[in-house]
């Protein structure tokens, strides 16, 4: 990439999860990086701006929005790799994604979006496939600890034979306002969500002599882990999937089946009627925004409630008769370590030397080790279990 005025660009730095971004940013950062925080609010950005000062970091501002193209194009132009946390994204992030991909820039983003993801594929993939630019989507808890947790337990198990996974996640966090609000969305556009899934599955290219899926698993009881396991609709398992298939690695026949784990079976007829009434609720729009309304977008949890939440990823993964239990685990998972994941992944790309890709790829595609070595000093856990391990888990 041509040299550019700026390593890092972070748009959304004066929302709650964009300063926890900015913070870590500010804090690992090599001293001599260059780079800014960009938003529609000089005000707000001077203000973030100057605590990040009091820490000793030198960042600078650009005024940009996110309705505004011509804004965008200069961004996405000045910088190696743009940072975004401004969401909805099927609401506000094509046009970022755009500006990166004409202009051979590197994206990252926080989106749980399955219909977003499948629209920048369809859009702008093959822009970015030729400009050179990596867009990466679901760099945060969405979908970092399942897609490099996944790759981690592959990399433990027997090569060249047919792989299963699962992965069962677990954390006592309140969701974010972000995530919640990204969710009713879905919700009330199911159908729109599955004629992209349709339209990316007609045109994706498949692994050829090779095998990769995301299957649907039932709710059951899993012996070795104490748990019973509830099938988790999130865009993890699509993730997990398209890094399968681009990957050699994951072997011939690769299959990653997606969970919540829960201790009480109760808790398993409270989730599923909990989310029924919610999708229901989500395509009357009066009581959609009702709901939305009880959770704002941009506000978060106490620094106090965030020191006490948590979250894990269990995945147990079998080949060639083999069996391997393995945890990714860390901190709150909605905000604080959400940030440090899209913080981290953004430096990846700017600083290391990764694999070459280029187009819509998954952070285990484009980064893979990398980052899952960055994360691991930056506090987060990944392991392998000893089977007597599991039973005390939280």
């Amino acid at each position: 990439m041509p040299d550019r005025p700026y390593d890092l660009v972070l748009f959304g730095a004066t929302g709650f999860a964009g300063a926890l971004t900015a913070d870590h940013l500010a804090r690992h950062l090599p001293p001599e990086a260059r780079w800014a925080l960009a938003g529609r609010n000089p005000a707000k950005l001077r203000a973030v701006r100057d605590q990040l000062a009091e820490a000793g970091a030198h960042v600078e501002l650009l005024v940009a929005d996110a309705t505004n193209a011509d804004s965008l194009r200069e961004v996405a132009e000045s910088a190696r790799v743009v940072i975004t946390t401004v969401g909805p994204y099927l609401e506000h992030g094509e046009p970022l994604v755009a500006a990166c991909a004409a202009a051979g820039t590197d994206y990252v983003d926080l989106t749980g979006e399955p219909e977003f993801v499948d629209r920048m594929y369809l859009a702008h993939h093959a822009t970015a496939a030729r400009t050179g630019a990596r867009i990466v989507h679901a760099c945060g808890f969405d979908s970092v600890p399942h897609d490099l947790g996944a790759l981690f337990t592959r990399k433990h198990l027997p090569e060249g034979a047919p792989v299963t996974i699962h992965g069962v996640v677990r954390s006592n966090a309140m969701i974010s306002g972000g995530t919640f609000h990204s969710a009713l969305g879905q919700f009330a556009r199911a159908g729109q969500m599955r004629q992209a899934m349709k339209q990316r599955h007609s045109i994706e290219p498949r692994p050829e002599g090779r095998r990769a899926r995301a299957k649907s698993g039932k709710p059951h009881r899993d012996q070795n882990l104490g748990l019973w396991l509830v099938p988790l609709p999130t865009i993890d398992p699509f993730i997990v999937q398209r890094s399968a298939a681009a990957r050699d690695d994951y072997g011939p026949n690769f299959t990653y089946t997606h969970y919540a784990g829960v201790k009480n079976p109760v808790t398993i007829a409270g989730a599923v009627l909990g989310i029924a009434a919610l999708m229901a609720a989500a395509q009357v729009p009066p009581l959609r925004r009702l709901i939305a309304s009880r959770l704002p977008r941009g506000e978060g949890p106490s620094p106090q409630r965030r020191a006490r939440s948590w979250f894990t990823v269990d995945f147990v993964g079998r080949a060639a008769g083999r069996t391997v239990r393995t945890r990714i685990s860390g901190g709150d998972p909605g905000y604080t370590e959400t940030a440090k994941m899209l913080a981290e992944a953004a430096m990846c790309l700017a600083y290391d030397d990764n694999p070459r890709t280029a187009g819509q790829v998954t952070t285990a595609t484009a980064m893979g080790e990398n980052l899952t070595r960055r994360l691991i000093d930056a506090g987060i856990s990944f392991s392998v279990l000893d089977p007597a391990t599991t039973e005390g888990q939280r």
